[in-house]
């Protein structure tokens, strides 16, 4: 075997389990996530079901995504400014305290919509920390595939945190479920306070004792300014606009399918499971040279199956179209494997000093449009098919694609002979 092709075999599960560091930065981000979700299913739910309104439903699963929107990159800054430890260690303990608030029986619901958003505060400065110390933790391909790990880990914490809140919520309690959800944010910051080493904060090349603000707009203007960074999150934020959109509709679409909300946690689960086999398949099994390559293909297809889910009940009825419409959703969480590829590319555009501001600008617009997603369908349920919602969203998704799409393709940087790690080297 040539040099050049033992070099574009991707890396193993084994080799990235092999860094003792990432095992805690692993393990942790899926504690995290299952209660994340967890909790995210079990107040939409109890806020459509005491209101009977889509669209406030949509809004509750839409304001854990306000804090990346209001200040999203301000405090992923400090991921830049603090040691990065630290900074994830006090995210997870102060976000268990507050869920567990939330737990106390008879909470007015605006006081549990106001803890809810507190504790998507600490989703910044968490997930840019994490983000930039995988990074450097990780080298050549074992990030790409750590990438792809995390995300199929993510998309089954979805599974799991939807499918569980969907039972705590229907048949146990929903106090309950967020009691489970502060015990798997307290586990994830003891575990990471005990398995990361210490690092002090990241070397600023440089740089003077700027406010939050300069580091913001220095992130902002590196992203809006380097082509290939700005077509890359220009796909992101489109992509995510239109293949999250369904989530915020998720009790509408059980509704108008079997009449209830038995489905609602199947309905939201079928597209992060379709994600989880794109993910294992993309991330672990294509070579390095072919994972971007795959993007255009995975957009269309992550799209245009919504498209097709939306169009299923008007062909089909009964149990069928509820068969078709899950099937279908997770068809389109196959396609969302093209997030791979995208974040190895990400990385590989940004230097280390400035990852953490980088990668909340990323992460602070997709979270926007995540929620905005969320809040348009909900609007449009109010009014409209749940399913034509979604119908329409993959029909006007396949033309704001394509945009990005084009840009992306034309900054692909030059083949080389050596594949780029997450560094660049």
């Amino acid at each position: 075997m040539s040099h050049r092709a033992a070099q574009d075999r991707p890396a193993t599960y084994r080799s990235v389990f092999a860094v003792a560091e990432f095992r805690p930065l692993f393990g942790s981000y899926v504690l995290a996530t299952v209660g994340d979700f967890l909790a995210r299913l079990a107040l939409t739910v109890l806020v459509y079901e005491r209101t009977g309104s889509p669209l406030l439903g949509a809004l509750t699963f839409a304001i854990s995504y306000l804090p990346w929107v209001v200040g999203g990159p301000l405090l992923a800054a400090l991921a830049d400014r603090l040691p990065r430890k630290r900074v994830m260690v006090v995210s997870d303990l102060a976000r268990a305290a507050l869920v567990a608030l939330m737990a106390v029986p008879g909470t007015p619901l605006p006081a549990l919509l106001l803890l809810l958003l507190l504790v998507s505060l600490g989703s910044p400065p968490y997930e840019a920390a994490r983000s930039a110390l995988t990074a450097d933790v990780l080298t050549d391909d074992r990030y790409a595939v750590a990438t792809s790990l995390t995300g199929v880990v993510q998309q089954l914490a979805q599974v799991i945190g939807f499918l569980l809140g969907g039972v705590l919520v229907t048949a146990v309690s929903p106090s309950l479920g967020l009691l489970v959800t502060a015990a798997t944010f307290a586990a994830a910051g003891l575990w990471l306070g005990v398995g990361l080493q210490h690092r002090p904060a990241p070397d600023r090349d440089g740089e003077d004792a700027a406010t939050l603000w300069a580091d913001v707009l220095t992130g902002l203007r590196l992203v809006l300014t380097t082509p290939r960074l700005l077509a890359i999150v220009g796909l992101l934020w489109v992509g995510v606009l239109v293949t999250n959109a369904h989530e915020g509709i998720g009790p509408a679409l059980s509704d108008q399918l079997v009449g209830g909300q038995a489905l609602v946690g199947v309905l939201l689960a079928a597209h992060p499971a379709g994600a989880v086999v794109g993910g294992v398949l993309v991330g672990r099994f294509c070579p390095p040279s072919l994972r971007e390559r795959l993007v255009t293909p995975l957009v269309l297809v992550s799209v245009g199956a919504l498209a097709v889910a939306g169009l299923a009940p008007r062909v089909l009825d009964g149990d069928t179209a509820a068969v078709a419409v899950v099937a279908l959703l997770a068809v389109a969480g196959f396609g969302n494997a093209w997030t791979i590829p995208l974040n190895v590319a990400f990385v590989q555009a940004v230097p280390a000093a400035v990852r953490g501001r980088a990668f909340g600008v990323a992460i602070a617009g997709m979270s926007a449009v995540q929620g905005l997603g969320a809040l348009i369908a909900g609007a449009a349920a109010s009014g409209t098919a749940p399913t034509d919602v979604v119908l329409l969203v993959g029909l006007v998704g396949l033309p704001l694609v394509a945009v990005p799409l084009v840009g992306l393709l034309r900054t692909r940087p030059p083949a080389v002979g050596v594949v780029a790690g997450p560094s660049g080297a």
